[in-house]
């Protein structure tokens, strides 16, 4: 049986799939391809896939549409968007989606290649965060459905990139992370994540979890350092 990683090819054009093939295989990727969405999304629920390269544009559904699937079923699967778009509102609707990381086109192979097996070594640093429900504030967070409930409370949704980061901080439960660390682990050192993002990140997730949520009981601030979590 090969030990290869496996990564999902998720682009239309013949042309360019036929030389990403060949140079992912040339690295000693093994590789499965599809043109169309719904056909990742068959073979995401085939599982067994290490990282997922995913095209915006495609002829049935968009990247976007794909990422938020595959996300609702497999918050952990890397994803690194491939797209021709320029425009800073698409890189930030990909990431909003799930996505870990993205190229524009064109791009140079050793370029993909590099952000690939960075993202690889990322997703195996994660590994060790919970991905089943676990509690906090006596309300229950669910990383897979990305949810929270509580006792009498109404089921609250979380972005991927909330749950990933309250599942990281649970990992790290009354111990300080930093915003760097929380940079790299949930956006990836190759996106457009900043220490404000993680800021702002924090006072969404504070309003969906603290009872007071300018007086924080369980999301706490280290001054000069990051934040931890009292749960």
């Amino acid at each position: 049986m090969s030990s290869a990683q496996r990564i999902l090819l998720v682009e239309d054009d013949p042309s360019l799939a036929l030389g990403l093939v060949d140079t992912l295989e040339f690295e000693g990727f093994e590789v499965v391809h599809a043109e169309r969405g719904e056909d990742a999304l068959q073979a995401v629920r085939a599982g067994g896939l290490d990282c997922i390269l995913l095209d915006v544009m495609l002829p049935d559904l968009n990247g976007f549409q794909v990422c938020e699937r595959v996300r609702r079923r497999d918050p952990r699967v890397p994803i690194l968007m491939l797209t021709a778009r320029g425009q800073e509102v698409d890189k930030i609707r990909g990431l909003e989606a799930g996505a870990d990381d993205y190229v524009t086109k064109p791009f140079g192979v050793g370029e993909l290649v590099a952000r690939i097996r960075a993202l690889l070594r990322r997703a195996t640093r994660v590994s060790a965060l919970p991905d089943g429900p676990f509690t906090v504030a006596g309300k229950v967070v669910d990383p897979a459905k990305q949810t929270l409930s509580g006792p009498g409370s109404r089921e609250v949704a979380l972005s991927f990139h909330e749950a990933r980061v309250l599942a990281l901080l649970f990992a790290h439960a009354g111990e300080p992370v930093t915003r760097d660390v929380m940079m790299e682990e949930v956006w990836g050192t190759e996106a457009s994540a900043t220490t404000r993002t993680v800021d702002n990140l924090i006072v969404k997730l504070r309003k969906k979890l603290e009872a007071s949520p300018d007086k924080p009981q369980h999301i706490l601030t280290v001054y000069g350092v990051g934040y931890k979590l009292v749960p």
